[in-house]
């Protein structure tokens, strides 16, 4: 409930509980057991948001968020708001935008696999960590070949296209063997055959109309991940890669009066399952930096104990439902959580944290000055918006009146990798068969010259005897006139002498 510009989030006895907006972008958690009322939280603050007019991100894993665009029961909820002293409040509805990897309950969203961080694509299909290198090298490829991998196709072509040329590629960028080609190609198949291929195309999702406004009011950008969130690792990578993308696009604006948007991240220890280190590197950055465009981030999970440390040190607004805590790793995780927060002298909140009813949590904020609250044992307010989930003829005409609709609802699959592919194969076989064609004719003129030379050679030869035999001829011929002539002279010189 947006109250004096600040976010009323509930009472705790007769004190307000509020969240700063200016705040908000030093990021939150928002944790507790399933059914203790973390979705009901999140929905009361996203409301908030949105008359604010602060676009938000949900994404909604159990489907329960469509109620948003019908407005809520007043009679049903108005026994909580007398109990809390609240008179001020009106159900009502809100803008919404739904989204749908799937594109079965709301826009298609789509990545550009060039857009993605060749090391969140690698965690996508579950790479080893020499299977990583390979993707790099085939980013870089295509980079350098100046190609655009859009979707999956392009993908396996160039994929293809390295292992062809491993030797060369092995030389100039590192080593690419077989085996890893040859499982990057079985991945791509298997994502392929899980649908994923509907995830990676054109036209991509502009960050602009994630943070845009209807009437004044926040657009509430809901992903359904019913589908996507079967496949646990690609449902976390996706909404990682779009606090990248919100990241990367983004100016820096610094603190401001109130967030451009907030991203609540359901599921978040998903985030974190067999994260390698460079990729909670990549997490932490993201975290700490992207507060400096404006951006909120709020985290929600079962147990804080879900989170990395250096990542929870940096989720200032909390929100603590009730925990179980049944066995000592459960018991440890609670004492954790109730050392997080700001202590309340008037508060057990070790004791508390195991004890709440739904609809109640334990909440710490920054206040005015940035300094974190002492814990507080909160009474969460009702949402505005309808609780039940949304008739599936509702959220069609919602989607249907959108604004953004006919945006992304249909493909364009642009010239990219792929047909490139296939128009170098076509080069490189036309190649082939002219090199072929040269290396015959060159066997041919190879031959035909060694058979001209060797005839050449057999000419001069026999034109050599020829001679010879001339020669002699003509020295036999002069030599027997030279003796007929002697014998000529001897002849007459001896009949002369005789007279």
């Amino acid at each position: 409930m947006l109250k004096d510009n600040v976010i009323l989030l509930g009472k705790a006895g007769d004190k307000e509980i509020n969240i700063i907006p200016r705040q908000m972008n030093r990021h939150g958690l928002i944790a507790g057991a399933s059914g203790t009322g973390k979705t009901v939280t999140l929905k009361v603050i996203a409301e908030s948001l949105s008359e604010l007019g602060v676009p938000t991100f949900i994404a909604d894993v159990k489907g329960d968020l469509s109620g948003m665009i019908r407005v809520g029961n007043q009679e049903g909820i108005q026994g909580r708001l007398d109990s809390m002293g609240i008179t001020d409040f009106e159900c009502r509805k809100y803008p919404v935008h739904f989204f749908d990897v799937y594109r079965k309950k709301g826009h298609p969203i789509r990545a550009s696999i060039q857009d993605m961080d060749p090391l969140l694509f690698s965690r996508i299909l579950n790479l080893t960590e020499a299977q990583q290198g390979v993707i790099n090298i085939i980013f870089k490829v295509a980079e350098d070949m100046e190609l655009d991998i859009i979707d999956l196709k392009d993908l396996q072509a160039m994929t293809a296209y390295v292992g062809e040329h491993a030797k060369e590629y092995t030389v100039q960028y590192g080593n690419v063997s077989k085996q890893s080609i040859g499982a990057i190609q079985r991945k791509l198949l298997e994502l392929d055959q899980q649908e994923g291929e509907l995830m990676f195309g054109m036209p991509g999702l502009s960050i602009d109309d994630l943070i845009s406004t209807e009437g004044g009011m926040g657009i509430m950008n809901i992903l359904e991940c019913e589908q996507l969130f079967l496949h646990p690792m690609l449902y976390s990578t996706f909404l990682l890669w779009l606090l990248d993308k919100l990241y990367k696009e983004l100016p820096e604006v610094g603190d401001l009066d109130k967030p451009k948007v907030i991203f609540f991240f359901d599921e978040a220890h998903l985030l974190f399952d067999n994260a390698s280190k460079q990729l909670l590197d990549k997490i932490e950055q993201i975290i700490k930096l992207i507060r400096s465009k404006g951006v909120g981030i709020f985290f929600c999970t079962q147990s804080p104990a879900d989170i990395p440390n250096s990542v929870l040190a940096q989720l200032s607004n909390r929100i603590q439902h009730s925990l179980r805590a049944y066995t000592p790793a459960e018991i440890k995780a609670v004492k954790q959580a109730a050392d997080a927060f700001r202590q309340n002298p008037e508060l057990d909140t070790a004791t508390v944290i195991t004890s709440m009813k739904t609809g109640y949590a334990l909440v710490s904020c920054l206040d005015e000055d940035g300094a974190p609250t002492i814990v507080q044992h909160t009474k969460i307010l009702p949402p505005k918006s309808a609780m039940d989930i949304s008739p599936v003829e509702d959220v069609e005409r919602c989607i249907r009146n959108d604004s953004i609709y006919g945006k992304y609802e249909k493909d364009f699959d642009p010239e990219s990798a792929f047909e490139a592919m296939d128009d170098l194969r076509i080069a490189e076989e036309e190649e082939k068969i002219r090199l072929e064609e040269e290396k015959k004719q060159a066997k041919l003129d190879a031959i035909r010259e060694k058979e001209e030379a060797k005839a050449a050679a057999k000419k001069e030869k026999e034109n050599d005897w020829l001679g010879r035999i001339s020669k002699k001829a003509r020295t036999k011929a002069e030599t027997e006139l030279v003796n007929a002539g002697v014998r000529s002279a001897k002849k007459l010189l001896k009949n002369f002498l005789k007279k």
